[in-house]
């Protein structure tokens, strides 16, 4: 069990000689992000000129350019790209899908969208009788006698008992992730995923899928909960309802892309790197303005607070804006692969990846010792909200940093209540962000990456 904090730390927090000066240096950091910020202002740049940006597409070669020119923008010491290759799926035309009842009647359009690295259907779709079941297990139980040529309908709702609603998130999607893969061998040709949010509206989510390479590849969609919802009432009375999909999804040649890396030196420690990011690229169908549009324009900010009030870290601050998390981890690989190969020093890393709603706390990976420390620094965070170090975690892009080098992670975690409902959808626009949370996000990195600079782990 991870210590929780308590009263007595904060009782013996405030013996420690370096709390009044940090604690200014906090109020310092946080006026500056609320009247002054930019983050509000460079994220509706990035949505609105530029939008979604998937990996491989023209939008996420402009999100690399004006990343590269926020960060000089911000004052960055050094801005600078990192190659990586990375895949080129492409959506195509807009998704169809229908419910079709006995005999061919009773037709009734709805709102699909397809999975992330989903190949296509035929160019003139696929009709087939529906299975539903409410998880990957259930594929075993009913055989391939029962699967074969339909299209499994994976049904599986998020809990909407967890108040950490990334627990639920994880509870559900694996069925978007696999399902396709666990229901081919049993012959289905086609899936239909109920989206991954608690929203009850009509707003299909997308999300990345992946195939085994050792079977064959079907055509995987998301369904939104409303149609979810009315189709498996349907077949309660019908169980010969068919499903009619079409796609034009595919992968196109892999493309070069880049990490954009900007740097304020260490003024003691230079060759000690504290990394604070987010990635770049965001779902075609939508401004990928909760995803991840807001961890970028926080870990830009980040640069620009440390410059506009002349803090000078000891160790050197590095944002990234990593390519290729959606459908691919390419960016984060690399980063990893080349810190290892320039045998570079990682005091930690932080990602935001969880939307730009009001921070409550940072979730970590790092060793105890490192931990206990940690804790003795949460109180200088509660008069701004942030009082939560008890989750366990990193984020997607650093995660190959930790794995490859023992790096401490950390990630942002902001209030979880409505990021799924906006979560890889259409709707993740510049206008579903709030302009005082997100930049109280830029601020709580910026205030934990100085105890971090000043104090090391």
């Amino acid at each position: 069990m991870r210590t929780k904090l308590t009263i007595a730390i904060l009782i013996l927090f405030t013996a420690t000689n370096y709390a009044q000066t940090d604690s200014a240096i906090f109020k310092k950091i946080y006026n500056e992000a609320l009247t002054n910020g930019k983050s509000y202002s460079n994220l509706n740049y990035l949505c609105k000129k530029i939008g979604g940006r998937l990996a491989g597409s023209p939008q996420a070669q402009q999100a690399v350019d004006w990343a590269f020119k926020a960060m000089k923008e911000a004052g960055a010491d050094t801005v600078y790209l990192q190659e990586c290759m990375v895949p080129h799926w492409v959506r195509g035309g807009k998704e169809v899908g229908k419910v079709i009842s006995t005999g061919g009647k009773g037709i009734k359009e709805v709102p699909i969208c397809a999975l992330g690295n989903s190949v296509g259907t035929p160019a003139d779709g696929i009709t087939a009788q529906v299975i539903e079941v409410f998880g990957i297990e259930e594929l075993e139980k009913l055989g391939k006698e029962k699967i074969q040529g339909k299209i499994v309908f994976f049904n599986k709702p998020m809990d909407p008992t967890n108040i950490e609603t990334f627990r639920s998130y994880g509870g559900a999607v694996m069925q978007r992730w696999a399902g396709a893969s666990e229901a081919v061998k049993f012959g289905a040709v086609a899936v239909v995923v109920r989206s991954v949010t608690m929203a009850q509206d009509d707003n299909p989510h997308t999300g990345s899928m992946g195939y085994k390479d050792s079977l064959n590849k079907i055509p995987a969609c998301a369904i939104s909960t409303n149609a979810a919802n009315w189709l498996s009432t349907y077949l309660k009375t019908n169980k010969e309802l068919k499903f009619y999909l079409k796609m034009s999804c595919k992968f196109l040649p892999e493309e070069k892309s880049y990490n954009v890396i900007g740097e304020i030196y260490g003024s003691e420690k230079k060759d000690e790197i504290i990394t604070v990011g987010g990635h770049l690229d965001a779902w075609d169908n939508g401004e990928g303005a909760h995803d991840d549009g807001a961890g970028i324009v926080q870990s830009i900010e980040v640069l620009r607070i440390y410059k506009a009030l002349g803090l000078k870290p000891k160790r050197t601050i590095r944002a990234v804006a990593f390519m290729n998390e959606e459908n691919g981890l390419r960016g984060g690989k690399k980063y990893a692969e080349m810190a290892v190969l320039k045998k570079e020093k990682h005091t930690a890393a932080i990602e935001s990846d969880a939307g730009g709603f009001s921070p409550r706390g940072f979730s970590n990976d790092m060793k105890p010792e490192q931990r206990k420390k940690l804790l003795t620094w949460a109180p200088l965070f509660l008069p701004y909200g942030v009082y939560d170090f008890d989750n366990d975690g990193g984020g997607a892009d650093i995660g190959p940093l930790h794995d490859a080098l023992g790096t401490p992670v950390f990630e942002l975690m902001p209030d979880s209540q409505r990021y799924f409902d906006f979560h890889h959808t259409a709707i993740d626009t510049f206008e579903a962000v709030n302009k005082r949370e997100l930049e109280l996000g830029g601020a709580a990195l910026s205030a934990l990456i100085w105890m971090i600079s000043e104090y090391g782990l």
